[in-house]
C-alpha cells in the first residue's frame, strides 16, 4: 500500500520550511513532479519568467513540464496548451 502526499500536505511543508531555497525545492517536486536530482540540476537559463515555464532535463532531453499561467501538465509532445491554448 502506497501512502501520497495530499496538496494541503505539501502546503503545510512549505509552510514551516525556514528559508526560500526549501520552500522552492518543495513547490517544484510537488507541483512539476519531477525528481529530487532533476530540480537540483536546474540553471537560471531553464527558467523563463516571460513564457512561465520551467525545462527540466530528463532522460538526456530538455522537457518543459508546466505552464505556470495556468498550471497544465505538459509532456515532450506537447506544441500548445491544452488548457489555456498557449503554444509552448
Amino acid at each position: 500500500m502506497k501512502i501520497y502526499l495530499e496538496p494541503n500536505d505539501t502546503d503545510a511543508m512549505e509552510k514551516v520550511a525556514t528559508n526560500l531555497r526549501d520552500r522552492l525545492l518543495i513547490r517544484m517536486l510537488s507541483r512539476l513532479g519531477c525528481r529530487t536530482s532533476e530540480v537540483v540540476d536546474l540553471t537560471v537559463k531553464d527558467i523563463d519568467l516571460t513564457q512561465g515555464t520551467v525545462t527540466i532535463k530528463h532522460l538526456k532531453d530538455r522537457l518543459k513540464l508546466s505552464r505556470a499561467g495556468c498550471g497544465q501538465i505538459l509532456g515532450r509532445s506537447h506544441a500548445f496548451c491544452p488548457k489555456c491554448g498557449n503554444k509552448i
